[in-house]
């Protein structure tokens, strides 16, 4: 995929400055600036879903990640933002069924077995739960991933597992 042109790689930018700052008007007000052919970017489709989902509209995000995966199919992070925009909207199974295969297309993306940890406790299966965190763990820093785990609400049943990693 070709880079954005200056002034929308400029614009981008600064849209996600906004967004790490937590001001989404901000960000909202410099995508607005952005050329009609920036529009259909991936990178700023990406942008759009962590606007919208920064905002909890959750059904507009979903749209966007999916339009995300089908302009660029290798992308992992259309997936990954479908399958968590459906958790989000509590069709968690869904978000599961999504994300399983992409485990084995994606295999050094360590968020896809987390997340999968995260569903399937959610989904009360627990022994499968902590096999996505181990999977995760070989992927992501010890320290990183602990802390991460353990604040986590989809993964509270397994707070005295996750202390013994």
């Amino acid at each position: 995929m070709r880079p954005l042109d200056f002034p929308d790689q400029h614009l981008a930018l600064a849209a996600e400055g906004w967004l790490e700052l937590g001001s989404s008007a901000d960000a909202a007000r410099e995508l607005r600036h952005l050329s009609r052919a920036a529009e259909s970017h991936p990178d700023v489709l990406e942008l759009r879903w962590r606007l919208y989902a920064s905002q909890g509209a959750w059904d507009i995000a979903l749209d966007v990640a999916r339009v995300v995966s089908q302009i660029d199919p290798g992308r992992p992070s259309g997936w990954i933002h479908q399958s968590f925009s459906l958790h989000e909207l509590n069709r968690t199974e869904e978000a599961r069924e999504l994300l399983l295969p992409l485990a084995y297309r994606f295999p050094k993306e360590s968020i896809i077995p987390y997340n999968l940890a995260c569903y399937s406790c959610r989904l009360g299966n627990l022994t499968e739960a902590r096999e996505w965190l181990l999977r995760a763990l070989k992927l992501r820093p010890y320290e990183e991933f602990k802390s991460m785990a353990l604040s986590d609400p989809d993964l509270a049943p397994l707070r005295g597992y996750i202390e013994t990693l």
